[in-house]
């Protein structure tokens, strides 16, 4: 009976402790996605199945450093649309306008970037992205708050809206003709790498990392350390609690898109000031938006759940690289991968009641041997 006294304790421990029956959801839709991904492989080509598959598990220590760093690279932006979503969801608001706060903080970066040449340049147009995504955050709040407006609604419409001013601004103010696309940034608006490029040589790494680490802590002591936190997430919880309670609930979620649309801003610097990346007038919405809406489901929607989220998404992202490379996969088993992924945080509500009725059965179990052992 000792070991199964030990065990009893540890599961009534899982079963008092919500977060650990989330991150277990969190973890079996990980477990699904690529289990999802292992079985089509199998179907397309039985004979390099196993190997691809190791290969997407071990893609970002392939090339050393150089992998390593590009798979930071590749999931700072998605970190930030996630930080974006996770933080209006925390204060009871639905983000699913991230793409179009992107777009324009990409643009507005790449056009005061294109026009400003002088050092630390790039500090103005990530700012100037910053505050373009708030303001088209902010749009969807003002709705909500003042004429209750679906921001789900709102901030659909808006991701089009966005689209097509996108394509309308850069063949207007910024067009390479030459190259059918938008000027790039002059090398000073271009985010630095600092001492990055000789740790992680060979790679795109550059300090966007350190600007979504500083996000991350910046809204973790926002919702979880701070009163104006406190009554952002209550206004969420119960508007007119909220409003009885002497809080300003019109205030706070105009506060919140703006907050998340600001983080979406910065997202849209990151992918664009950098060497090689290049807007284009192509009327297509910005996947990374979308993405980080699954970000933030398997994140459960947490600042440092949502870094270590983006980061798998990264590493998936230089698997799939390396899986081009040496199998004769195409780089869609990824996207299965992904999109099977977000399919299981989507049902995450599901997989916590899952994983708690598993660990209730399993509490039953010992009570019924220790009843009969007594006997």
């Amino acid at each position: 009976m000792k070991n199964s006294s030990w065990r009893f304790k540890l599961l009534n421990k899982f079963a008092d402790n919500p977060s650990t029956i989330s991150v277990s959801a969190s973890i079996l839709a990980i477990f699904g996605g690529l289990i999802a991904g292992l079985i089509v492989m199998i179907v397309a080509s039985p004979s390099q199945a196993f190997n691809g598959f190791g290969t997407i598990l071990t893609g970002m220590f392939r090339g050393g450093t150089t992998s390593m760093g590009n798979t930071i690279y590749y999931a700072v932006p998605i970190i930030l649309t996630g930080l974006s979503v996770a933080f209006a969801f925390r204060t009871g608001l639905f983000n699913i306008g991230a793409s179009g706060q992107v777009t324009v903080g990409a643009f507005t970066a790449v056009f005061l970037g294109y026009h400003m040449t002088f050092t630390g340049a790039w500090i103005v147009a990530l700012l100037g992205a910053m505050v373009a995504g708030a303001v088209w955050g902010a749009i969807p709040g003002l709705l909500k708050a003042f004429r209750n407006v679906n921001e789900v609604v709102a901030s659909i419409m808006l991701n089009y809206v966005a689209m097509y001013l996108n394509t309308m601004l850069i063949k207007a103010l910024i067009y390479n003709q030459a190259y059918a696309r938008a000027q790039a940034p002059s090398s000073n608006a271009q985010l630095p790498k600092w001492f990055l490029d000789n740790v992680f040589s060979g790679s795109q790494l550059n300090i966007g990392i350190f600007i979504a680490i500083l996000v991350v802590i910046v809204t973790h002591i926002i919702l979880n350390k701070t009163t104006f936190g406190y009554e952002l997430k209550a206004v969420g919880f119960n508007k007119n609690a909220s409003k009885y309670a002497g809080m300003n609930e019109k205030r706070n979620i105009v506060l919140a898109m703006t907050i998340a649309g600001a983080i979406a801003g910065i997202a849209g610097a990151t992918l664009y000031l950098v060497s090689g990346k290049y807007l284009t007038p192509a009327n297509h919405l910005m996947q990374e938006g979308f993405t980080g809406i699954a970000i933030s489901l398997l994140g459960l929607s947490a600042p440092i759940g949502v870094f270590i989220a983006g980061l798998f998404y990264g590493a998936l992202e230089m698997g799939g690289y390396y899986l081009q490379v040496t199998t004769t996969f195409v780089p869609q088993i990824i996207d299965i991968i992904i999109a099977v992924i977000i399919y299981f945080s989507a049902l995450s509500l599901f997989l916590q009641r899952f994983v708690a009725e598993f660990i209730k059965r399993q509490i039953e179990k010992d009570v019924e041997l220790a009843e009969g052992s007594e006997v």
